[in-house]
């Protein structure tokens, strides 16, 4: 073995020890495993039933929005807990292979505005869709850029205010690499698809032959 490798696993070593591995959903110390074995048979797993079609076409998520999966994804999002993000990844990836296979070419995601960026530090989709990324030998690629800080979607119960809200705040980054490829496309949760339909429909008029998405986490509809 390369003794830059074996420096490398006795850091992990000693870091593993003093600061051990958390499970991202209830906090238990996990070892080297993504998160506990209780967490692993009791969290919301959607099983498909989350896979929807609507006017960003289809799109699958590993979890529903809801309980320690709610509380998990905001302490990702607003609270930087960045050890969650194997976890995410891991579960994101195995959705997309399930529910996707063969049915995309590259990946991307739905970006934030400029501002939520330098206040929030992290745009939290890019890191999932570079994470899903990670088993796939590959990286996402930047296809779209947010022009406006609209206020956040959480923050509207409407459907049609949600669609408003999110028309036209988004361009494309790099219309030549869109154009004919079938694209996945990341963000973290999907409530009633207004952020991804808008998505979708920028990357369609930019050439992309098909989008799919595929979030963390989605709302059960009423």
């Amino acid at each position: 073995m390369d003794i830059n490798e074996t420096l490398n696993d006795l850091t992990k070593s000693v870091t593993d020890f003093f600061f051990p591995r958390r499970c991202p959903f209830c906090g238990a110390a996990v070892g080297k495993a993504l998160l506990c074995d209780r967490c692993r048979d009791t969290l919301p797993y959607t099983e498909g039933r989350a896979l929807q079609t609507g006017p960003f076409g289809r799109c699958a998520s590993p979890l529903w929005y809801e309980g320690a999966v709610r509380k998990a994804v905001l302490d990702y999002k607003f609270k930087g807990k960045m050890g969650s993000l194997n976890c995410f990844g891991e579960m994101m990836a195995r959705c997309a292979a399930e529910e996707f296979s063969g049915a995309f070419d590259a990946v991307t995601w739905v970006p934030v505005s400029k501002k939520r960026l330098r206040r929030r530090g992290f745009d939290q989709s890019r890191f999932l869709a570079a994470s899903l990324c990670v088993d796939w030998h590959t990286a996402p690629v930047e296809t779209l850029k947010k022009t406006a800080d609209n206020p956040p979607q959480s923050g509207l119960t409407d459907a049609a205010a949600r669609r408003a809200n999110v028309l036209g705040v988004y361009e494309t980054a790099d219309p030549a690499a869109i154009a004919g490829k079938r694209w996945l496309l990341v963000d973290d949760i999907v409530t009633t698809g207004a952020t991804l339909a808008e998505c979708v429909r920028v990357l369609k008029e930019a050439g992309a032959a098909d989008v799919v998405c595929l979030t963390l986490a989605a709302a059960r509809r009423s």
